[in-house]
């Protein structure tokens, strides 16, 4: 069941990506030619995907687990070093 929702994750990513057109580099480049033609849809791309993300992120995390493990696996540690 994992794999399956692995595979569908993917692949609405890789929908949304094609739809929005960013999968085409010439459109990723103008976004970041300010001073020629600047394409601002990157923006809107980037502002959905937030909102989606914040979204998920509170259903996800107001569950009691995951649907599909017993517990959340999130890290103990807050500490910041050298390794990281």
């Amino acid at each position: 069941m994992k794999l399956i929702a692995t595979y569908l994750i993917g692949l609405i990513f890789g929908v949304g990506i094609a739809l929005s057109g960013m999968a085409n580099p010439a459109k990723v480049l103008n976004f970041f030619d300010i001073a020629g033609s600047w394409d601002p849809s990157l923006i809107f791309v980037m502002g959905g995907a937030l909102i989606t993300t914040f979204i998920g992120y509170k259903l996800v995390f107001g569950r009691a687990a995951p649907l599909l493990e017993e517990k959340f696996s999130l890290p103990t540690s807050s500490a910041i070093d050298a390794r990281l």
